[in-house]
């Protein structure tokens, strides 16, 4: 399946969310990251994938500061990398096909990432901001 192919197979709710898991929102964006400039994909993947947590009655999963954090680190390693394809870039990248406990526990304390206010806006990585308050090297 090529991206544009995905990109509709998600946005048509063709997909059945057991079958859709944390990898295959990283090729999604991936996909959308290589069909539009980047502030454009950001805001077709996010109102596609809240239409999708509303169509698999989980609209509650919905996470601003996940779904943020994931898209401009995914962002910056396809600029970093300059891969072509998404096996190429599935395979340099397997810190950010981890999911749960993954990248993003470097970045936030899980409490924040649970936070009602993080469902609803991207909140700044706060481990890097504790880092600093204690005078740790950065």
């Amino acid at each position: 399946m090529n991206d544009r192919q995905l990109i509709q197979v998600f946005e048509s709710l063709t997909v059945t969310p057991d079958s859709f898991h944390h990898s295959d929102h990283v090729h999604l964006v991936f996909a959308y990251l290589r069909e539009y400039p980047a502030l454009a994909a950001l805001e077709k993947f996010t109102n596609a994938l809240k239409r999708f947590a509303a169509f698999s009655d989980k609209p509650q999963l919905y996470n601003e500061t996940i779904t943020y954090a994931y898209f401009f680190l995914i962002h910056e390693r396809m600029v970093r990398s300059k891969v072509r394809t998404w096996e190429e870039f599935a395979r340099g990248n397997p810190d950010l096909l981890e999911g749960k406990n993954g990248i993003l526990s470097r970045y936030y304390r899980d409490a924040t990432l649970k936070s009602d206010l993080a469902k609803k806006v991207f909140i700044l990585p706060d481990k890097y901001l504790e880092r600093a308050r204690n005078n740790e090297v950065l």
